[in-house]
């Protein structure tokens, strides 16, 4: 099937659940209709075959090597200063000008902050469209799925209606903005039809029912499903389809020094962002600090046995996986964990100072750690 027969039936199926009205009698025909839509879009975007086909060799975004302790994705319309936002953060010169679509290509930088390198990816600038191929989108949109946080760059004397632009891009490209994969166990079996449990009430659609019409469009007669929380159709299918990606998003709107106080006051009553200008370096500080916090990173310094700690290069972590004593040694070295008797552990994480620590040990942020390993 030719994208112009996918994209034909996606409007056709679009335009019956605008017609759809929405309630208890109809929540079974608007999931298949979600399910069905959810699949079209994915052989749109992965080409023939949907998820298992990955995505168009020809489009599979920059090729931007992964370095530093984490990778943060600059997104945003044409000019609205994503390069001069990367020469401030890091001190990459990525060309600027007053023209759009200045940058044609991926640029890498690299941001130190409290100790930690961190990789900036300035990427061209998206349109609408852009999850559909148009202006080299897909190509973006693909390199953004691999950055721990994405910086929505916006200029804040534009309309807000290019936010919500941008928002639809990222979604139909299966990223999900600062969202948490829902509390839902799919598993596929051989035999036994679908078994269908829900461990908390669910008031936002979902039923056995649905749950059946949207497995029958992905051709699943047999599998267990456990509903952990109250989720919507649409983050069953994200589970179904199992490729998406939850990334938190941060919004920085530039250019502050163009907008009044009473117009940043109400940008003010926004969650997730940060007011700067990157032309003037206004406000920068707080962004790298935010940046940091979104990224969940910790630092642990070493301490060498009758030494004082190392407080100019700590080992970055990151704290929603609860870094172990292991994970920290496999850090340093691969190898580190096999000689490895017991730690010593001054820090939040110590009852007491110092705390003698095995392997399962929990860190926290700033913690000092001594590796003790076999004579």
């Amino acid at each position: 099937m030719g994208e112009a027969e996918i994209q034909a039936k996606i409007d056709e199926i679009q335009a019956e659940m605008a017609r759809t009205q929405k309630n208890k009698a109809t929540n079974y025909h608007l999931g298949t209709l979600k399910a069905k839509l959810a699949k079209l879009n994915s052989e749109l975007v992965n080409g023939p075959g949907g998820k298992s086909s990955g995505t168009k060799n020809s489009e599979r975004g920059f090729d931007v090597s992964k370095s530093g302790d984490t990778r943060v994705g600059l997104v945003g319309f044409p000019s609205v200063g994503k390069s001069t936002l990367l020469t401030a953060l890091t001190g990459t010169r990525s060309e600027a000008a007053a023209y759009e679509f200045t940058t044609l290509t991926c640029i890498p930088g690299t941001m130190k902050y409290k100790g930690a390198r961190i990789q900036v990816l300035d990427l061209p600038g998206i349109i609408e469209g852009a999850a559909d191929g148009k202006g080299r989108g897909r190509q973006v949109i693909s390199t953004a799925r691999t950055c721990n946080l994405i910086l929505v760059v916006l200029d804040a004397g534009k309309p807000l209606t290019h936010k919500k632009i941008i928002e639809a891009e990222l979604n139909s490209f299966g990223i999900r903005i600062n969202q948490k994969p829902p509390g839902v166990k799919f598993i596929k079996r051989e035999q036994g039809g679908i078994d269908y449990q829900q461990l908390a009430p669910q008031t936002k659609g979902m039923n056995a029912d649905v749950c059946r019409s949207v497995l029958k469009e992905y051709k699943v007669s047999c599998a267990t499903i456990i509903l952990r929380e109250d989720i919507t159709v649409d983050q069953f299918i994200d589970v179904i389809e199992g490729n998406r990606a939850y990334i938190p998003v941060l919004y920085v709107f530039n250019k502050m020094d163009a907008i009044t106080i009473e117009e940043l006051d109400i940008l003010d009553q926004m969650p997730n962002y940060v007011p700067i200008s990157s032309q003037h370096e206004w406000n920068l500080e707080e962004l790298m600090d935010t940046i940091w916090t979104k990224c969940n990173m910790i630092r642990i310094y070493t301490k060498p046995r009758g030494q004082i700690p190392d407080y100019d290069e700590p080992v970055i972590m990151h704290s929603e996986s609860n870094p172990t004593i292991e994970e920290f040694c496999n850090r340093l070295h691969k190898n580190l964990i096999d000689d490895f008797t017991h730690a010593f552990v001054w820090g939040r994480s110590a009852k007491h100072q110092p705390q003698r620590c095995g392997k399962d040990h929990v860190l926290m942020d700033e913690d000092i750690v001594t590796l003790c390993k076999k004579t």
